[in-house]
């Protein structure tokens, strides 16, 4: 194993240095990885500032959570944010007209519906005199919606917020290549049939081809090509520079038949690979990241069969039955995962397809208050949004490792240790990205030689972290997980008598965030 890690990280020095540090520390919470018991009721002071809005979370709902190519395949993505608006509603009864804005988080964006959360809006019957609008922060971005509702509030803008998030991967947007694009734009351009004609002798078949990327890595040099008939040159520093005339040009039939896949721009690597690099560089073993992804989805199985999820909303979708419940929640077994082969890296790679989250249809939506307003409305609401925080690394070497970055600036930001948090909810991307974060945070050395602290924050207690499942087993759509994320852990504080939840979650760019959840008396 020693040798397989050098030989990875030999051009690696910040990674290689990970590996070196943990590499003689494993994993001790293999064997607590299954429990799960409740936390205890205490006693704590109020997260309230003087002179500031209270501001509740009511409620919040999604639509189950179901793997792409599953029964929202032929749907489209406002859709799924239309019936989580409209569960929303029904729910809470919140009449329409005191909504003062719905904000919804997105990333792959559907071109008919670019601003999502205006069609959804206005597909769920909200008025049209109800301003919306679309954000997009990769993996966060259901938590840019929300915290950008909190601002509108505490700033006084608004009373009445609706935010939430939609991700549909069953159909995403696949663009033609740039030569084929370009003779499109000049059609629609063109004034007579003989330069229509001229623009079509200029037609070749490999024109239909999709656009892709292709990437080889060697060494510290990056070959990039943008389409299979466009070299280009990755500008980037943190790649050689390096001309790509001799990357010969693949078989259009071939290149038909590649997806397009889920890369960072900036380093043209998928985040798997980058997780696989994360989980070697701390010294995860495959053991530890199927265990932890075994707990994730008995947790979430428990939790369904008991009736816990109950942020679920069923969906009659349009010709087909009614969706009840997420789809993804797949108990195994440690033999059968174990003979699943490296999804990325091959063939010494541990992240596999048993220990990633799966590509996600969904939706969420919450209704968002100022406290003065949702109490004279009659309601209850269910907890309090309090201190949170955005940051960033680099998105090489650091592109997962978004909770250790967030998690001890919202604490201080909150005046709370992690010994106040009853609840955690962390998002799950990979097991080796939670296992390589609780490893990071509970290191004195990661926190004085890359974060410029003095100690660790340490890592949060597996008793009281993701108890009802994770995006590993829930699923994950990248645009709705934070608001999912966020009424976890309030309906969990509210089960297990807790007062504080800590949500904390990665992002693609090497961005993360993390959000201070406080229980509502009851």
């Amino acid at each position: 194993m020693t040798s397989i890690l050098t030989y990875t990280f030999k051009n690696l020095p910040n990674t290689s240095k990970w590996a070196l540090q943990f590499s003689v520390r494993p994993l001790s919470c293999s064997s607590q990885l299954r429990a799960a018991p409740a936390a205890q009721t205490k006693s704590k002071k109020t997260l309230a500032k003087p002179n500031m809005r209270n501001i509740v979370v009511v409620d919040g709902v999604r639509i189950p959570f179901l793997q792409s190519g599953t029964s929202y395949k032929d749907l489209m993505p406002h859709d799924l944010a239309r019936a989580a608006l409209s569960g929303l509603l029904h729910r809470t009864n919140v009449p329409k007209d005191i909504v003062d804005y719905i904000i919804f988080g997105t990333v792959i964006q559907e071109v008919k519906t670019s601003n999502v959360a205006r069609e959804a809006a206005l597909g769920a019957g909200f008025s049209d005199k109800t301003p919306a609008h679309t954000v997009t922060m990769a993996c966060i971005s259901a938590n840019q919606a929300m915290t950008t509702g909190l601002g509108l509030i505490a700033s006084g803008q608004s009373d009445v917020i609706v935010a939430g998030g939609v991700e549909l991967m069953s159909d995403v947007p696949i663009r033609h290549s740039r030569k084929m694009r370009k003779m499109m734009l000049e059609l629609n351009k063109a004034k007579t049939l003989g330069q229509r004609l001229s623009l079509f002798s200029k037609f070749r078949l490999n024109f239909l081809a999709p656009e892709v990327r292709l990437r080889t890595l060697t060494k510290d040099l990056c070959f990039f090509k943008a389409s299979h008939d466009e070299d280009v040159e990755l500008d980037n520093p943190r790649c050689g520079r390096t001309p790509v005339d001799s990357i010969p040009d693949p078989d259009p039939v071939w290149l038909l038949s590649q997806l397009p896949a889920v890369a960072e721009f900036s380093t043209s690597e998928t985040m798997g690979h980058s997780a696989d690099r994360l989980a070697a560089a701390f010294a995860v073993s495959r053991q530890d990241q199927d265990e932890y992804a075994l707990r994730s989805h008995s947790l979430a199985k428990k939790a369904q069969d008991e009736g816990l999820l109950s942020d679920v909303v069923p969906f009659k979708v349009p010709g087909k039955d009614t969706v009840t419940k997420d789809n993804g929640i797949r108990p195994s077994s440690l033999e059968q995962m174990a003979k699943l082969k490296p999804a990325f890296i091959k063939p010494y790679g541990t992240v596999t397809a048993a220990n990633s989250s799966f590509l996600t249809d969904g939706a969420s939506a919450m209704l968002i208050m100022a406290e003065e307003k949702a109490l004279a409305m009659g309601y209850k609401p269910k907890a309090y949004l309090r201190d949170f925080v955005y940051v960033s690394q680099d998105p090489k070497d650091q592109l997962l490792l978004g909770p250790t970055y967030a998690t001890p600036k919202v604490l201080e930001k909150a005046g709370l240790t992690m010994n106040d948090i009853d609840a955690f909810e962390f998002h799950e991307a990979f097991s080796g990205q939670i296992l390589a974060n609780f490893k990071a945070m509970d290191s004195d050395w990661f926190a004085q030689n890359y974060m410029g602290r003095k100690t660790k924050v340490g890592s949060p207690p597996l008793e009281k972290f993701n108890n009802w499942g994770g995006s590993l087993s829930l699923g994950h759509p990248f645009g709705a997980t934070g608001c999912r994320l966020v009424m976890a852990a309030a309906n969990r504080l509210r089960k297990e008598g807790g007062q504080y939840g800590l949500v904390a979650a990665c992002a693609a760019g090497g961005q993360g965030h993390a959000m201070i959840v406080e229980a509502y008396p009851k």
